[in-house]
């Protein structure tokens, strides 16, 4: 049977670690070819060992989102190999935690520069391959934190409220040329990435990080923190034939979170 995603060509940003990982795994097992970009060379060529057996088209290249001369060159590379970009997945993404009191610009463009930013440069810089072919699938990976006010994540709220609505503007402004534009928006997601939140969250409401996870896990009425496969297999739907007719969309991956 043909995979949902045979003869497609996936750019996946942040896919280093984490949820970005699990998403380039996802994609690749339903069939696609998956080019996986990170800051950093050596993580995207870890996630790409993992996907190897599936396929050795798979590749790995260094990517920073802020950089827009670097997402052009990436970008024009990957269509120069492949023939095309079919699906982006905007994941790459960072955070620092602060009272608002004590929150620094620096913090504060840092989280902006990634988040929305990147989104923004890198879904610009696609558009062009997807117009040649009047279709494509883009998926940002936005949050929880996106759609509501969160104590000392003021300036990464912001960000992530920034890249729903990017998407729902972007919606509707591609939808002529066949491009649908999502977003997913997870919950308390179990990766480094969150760790270092535990540490940070727990100096900053002297508590200690093993209370705030169970914090976290109380608030999520399913009763578990989120994992990257959870957001990833959304993604996949996102990404997939299925989804031909979603666009617009912030999809909660939360357990319910979003409901406390």
């Amino acid at each position: 049977m043909t995979q949902p995603l045979h003869q497609q060509i996936a750019l996946v940003t942040g896919g280093g670690a984490g949820i970005g990982q699990s998403i380039a795994r996802k994609l690749a097992n339903m069939g696609a070819t998956v080019i996986v970009t990170d800051i950093r060379l050596e993580p995207a060529a870890n996630t790409v060992a993992q996907l190897a057996p599936q396929s050795p088209a798979h590749s790995a290249r260094k990517l920073d989102v802020t950089d827009k001369d670097e997402i052009i060159r990436v970008f024009a590379d990957a269509v120069k190999q492949y023939g095309g970009i079919d699906i982006l997945i905007n994941n790459a993404g960072v955070s620092t935690m602060n009272a608002i009191e004590h929150l620094t610009e620096k913090e504060w463009d840092f989280n902006f520069d990634v988040n929305i930013k990147g989104v923004f440069l890198c879904t610009q810089a696609v558009i062009p391959y997807m117009r040649n072919k009047r279709a494509g699938k883009i998926v940002n990976t936005a949050s929880m934190a996106g759609k509501r006010g969160t104590p000392l994540l003021a300036h990464y709220a912001a960000s992530k409220w920034g890249v729903i609505g990017f998407t729902k503007s972007a919606a509707l402004e591609l939808a002529p040329l066949n491009i649908t534009v999502n977003c997913v928006c997870p919950g308390y997601v179990k990766t480094n990435m969150q760790e270092r939140e535990l540490e940070w969250e727990a100096s900053l409401r002297n508590m200690t990080p093993e209370q705030v996870k169970a914090e976290y896990i109380r608030n999520t009425p399913l009763g578990r923190l989120c994992s990257p496969d959870d957001v990833a297999r959304v993604v996949g739907f996102l990404a997939s034939p299925e989804a031909d007719f979603v666009t617009g969309e912030a999809l909660d991956v939360t357990g319910g979170a979003d409901l406390v």
